[in-house]
């Protein structure tokens, strides 16, 4: 868990770190500007949506709640069909599903179609997008791995800056009905970002004398290779950085998207206008759009990345004590400073998270784990906001809203620097230890080889000379036995 894997993709096939992995980080920027901030820019529709089917807010919030409880929620489901068809294909049918319940939503007749087709159609069809194309980026890239996951977090702010102006434009100009079907349109750009997740495939090697060698054990990787893989691999639980991991990220989630959700509200509590108030949110976003590729730099540096779980911890650390300090706020002023160190250290763990469960499990569990991790994440989300909110109505005071969220960050913080310090800190020497007999031995071996071949050559070469003397001697008999 402290240490970083070296990752291969499928075949043996080394990440390229670049090349067409540059495309995949693009369509990964994409999907995951949708995934994370089209549940927030549905919102935007909320007020039309009470006007026509006469229901309350409480009522409409539950479809941004269960487009994020699908997003997170269907994690194993996920799991199993990359394992099962890949990544791609996968990916295509999530872009048609995210497309078709947009559009089916905007011939809606009930607040209850809604739910289901864009919070249960839509929510499935993101999820089937984002889940995998955080899959393909971990193939493609080992060496800058931590710099493409901060660019592809990175468009979760831009979407969300572009997307909600964008929501309020289509309500105006074509009402609720219009905006859900071109925003219907829109999610088919999902599927371009599927087709551009080519899988990695080895380029074939010439024949060589070593390999006509090494058949028999070749043939004997190739049958334990073609044993049917789990499509869902339980056996990272065996993993401690897994396990400690899973419990860190289900306590975060429960804090960590309450301040978002809360600060607007807590900013007219303070008696400030609509307008003046919703763009705390801009501010918040925007500084996210620069924290997250920033840190992804800074955990890519040599002496950083080794120890990128305790920078993950020191960003979450950040966040809950930037909560802690926001909850004494007292007039706009201090919300404003409050959303820039927040947007700061909120851009940090969303530029961290995945990188780190990347380094714990590797390429090849990192599809099940995944999903397991964001399972347990979806009952934390599913309870954090709502439990902000009665407390809310308990107390009527935002301070211990925004006190018990930077409580429950700082705890995840605690506890996962504390158990890798004490369970996993002699983990890293040990792989070390193991990458470096490996690179003696096969660097021994490939001094090795040249020695043998030219005793070989050298061998021949005796033969060689001791048959032409043989043939000369001959020569020589048969040139006395003519002349006597």
């Amino acid at each position: 868990m402290g240490g970083v894997v070296v990752d291969e993709g499928p075949g043996g096939v080394k990440a390229p770190d670049g090349g067409w992995g540059w495309a995949v980080l693009s369509g990964c920027f994409v999907i995951t500007g949708f995934s994370y901030a089209f549940p927030k820019a549905v919102s935007v529709f909320f007020k039309e949506l009470i006007r026509e089917f006469d229901v309350g807010y409480s009522d409409t919030a539950w479809i941004s709640s269960i487009l994020l409880a699908m997003l997170y929620g269907t994690g194993p489901l996920c799991s199993v069909l990359v394992n099962r068809y890949g990544c791609r294909p996968v990916m295509m049918v999530g872009g048609l599903f995210a497309s078709l319940g947009m559009i089916l939503s905007s011939f809606s007749t009930s607040i209850i179609h809604i739910y289901l087709s864009t919070g249960v159609i839509t929510g499935l069809g993101l999820a089937l997008n984002f889940q995998p194309s955080l899959i393909m980026l971990n193939r493609y890239f080992s060496e800058k791995r931590p710099l493409a996951n901060g660019l592809a977090a990175a468009g979760s702010p831009v979407a969300l800056c572009c997307l909600s102006p964008l929501g309020q434009l289509l309500q105006y100009q074509y009402g609720w009905r219009g905006g859900f079907l071109i925003l219907g349109g829109l999610l088919l750009n999902c599927c371009a970002c599927a087709a551009l997740m080519r899988p990695l495939v080895a380029p074939p090697k010439p024949p060589q004398r070593e390999d006509v060698e090494k058949e028999g054990k070749e043939l004997e990787v190739e049958k334990t290779q073609s044993r049917p893989k789990p499509l869902l691999d339980f056996s990272v639980f065996k993993d401690r950085g897994f396990l400690i991991y899973t419990i860190a990220a289900s306590i975060m989630v429960l804090g960590l998207f309450v301040p978002p959700v809360f600060v607007v509200s807590y900013a007219k509590e303070l008696g400030n206008e609509d307008t003046k108030s919703a763009l705390l949110l801009s501010i918040l976003g925007f500084i996210d759009i620069f924290a997250r590729p920033t840190c992804g730099i800074i955990a890519g540096l040599k002496w950083v990345r080794p120890r990128v779980v305790y920078l993950f911890s020191f960003a979450m650390i950040f966040n809950g004590c930037t909560d802690l300090v926001g909850s004494q706020a007292k007039d706009y002023p201090s919300l404003v400073v409050f959303c820039v160190f927040f947007g700061i250290s909120y851009g940090m763990v969303g530029a961290l998270q995945f990188e780190v469960l990347m380094a714990i499990v590797g390429t090849e569990k990192f599809s099940s784990a995944i999903g397991l991790v964001l399972l347990m994440e979806a009952i934390a989300v599913l309870v954090g906001p709502p439990g902000a909110g009665r407390l809310l109505d308990a107390t009527k005071n935002y301070m211990y809203v925004f006190l018990l969220a930077g409580i429950e960050v700082v705890l995840a913080a605690v506890v996962l620097a504390t158990c890798n310090f004490l369970f996993i800190r002699k983990k890293p020497s040990e792989p070390a230890a193991e990458l470096e007999n490996g690179t003696v031995s096969a660097e021994m071996e490939l001094l090795n080889k040249p020695v043998a071949a030219e005793e070989e050559e050298e061998e021949e070469v005796e033969k060689g000379e001791q048959e032409v003397k043989e043939m000369k001697e001959k020569e020589e008999k048969k040139k006395e036995e003519n002349e006597e």
